[in-house]
């Protein structure tokens, strides 16, 4: 691999950028599955189906995000989408024992869906750009190792995180442990600390991604790749 890929401070920010993205959003999918199962009772099915609102807002900003940087450029919608998964992963880190679907999942992964359409776009787009037509299988290529890389990290270190939190409310708890609720506040800590990562990503593609390169695809239609669920 040629090293110069990563010349381009656009280029590297939008590889780094969209690592966390990954790192700060495929967790989420892990643990929404697990509060809906295990601190909510739900079954499988009804879990499954709780993703098709997240699963279409997607589809459909990552639509909006394509047309949006043919208008002003990809650097302020991928701030944008990190702002919105930020956003969305705080709402998660207030669910609740007793949760609700409308309240506790829906509008939280709204948000987080908007936001993930519209950071795998204009990172796509950033991370391609400049490159010469030999060197786009790469760069594409480096953008998708980036995000399961992130995804996995994220995964390994918000996990742990849970797991710690969890643990130590069990330990703390006198008399019978209430699992459902230790498993929630475990949940709580993991989704704020992919929310926190969500607004570090977003301050790199702040700084990292240069305003010229951003601009120089205004009057173009990118069209819009449907990010991984």
């Amino acid at each position: 691999m040629p090293f110069d890929i990563f010349a381009s401070r656009t280029r590297s920010g939008a590889y780094l950028t969209g690592l966390l993205v990954g790192a700060s959003l495929f967790s989420m999918f892990f643990f929404i599955s697990l509060y809906m199962q295990q601190v909510l009772g739900w079954d499988a099915l009804k879990s499954g189906l709780a993703y098709l609102p997240l699963a279409i807002t997607i589809i459909l900003a990552a639509g909006g995000a394509a047309q949006l940087v043919g208008r002003i450029g990809f650097k302020p919608v991928v701030v944008a989408g990190l702002l919105f998964v930020a956003a969305g992963l705080f709402l998660f880190s207030r669910i609740s024992v007793d949760g609700s679907f409308g309240g506790d999942v829906l509008i939280p992964s709204l948000l987080a869906a908007v936001g993930l359409g519209f950071s795998f776009v204009p990172v796509t787009i950033g991370g391609t750009t400049g490159v010469r037509a030999d060197e786009a299988g790469l760069a594409s290529g480096l953008i998708n190792a980036g995000q399961q890389i992130g995804g996995a990290l994220g995964l390994a270190v918000l996990a742990a995180v849970a797991t710690a939190r969890t643990d130590h409310v069990l330990e703390q708890a006198t008399g019978r442990p209430d699992l459902p609720a230790a498993l929630t506040e475990g949940f709580q800590a993991a989704f704020l600390g992919g929310a926190l990562i969500a607004l570090v990503g977003a301050v790199i593609a702040l700084v990292m991604i240069r305003g010229e390169d951003s601009r120089a695809v205004i009057g173009q239609a990118p069209e819009a790749a449907v990010p991984p669920t």
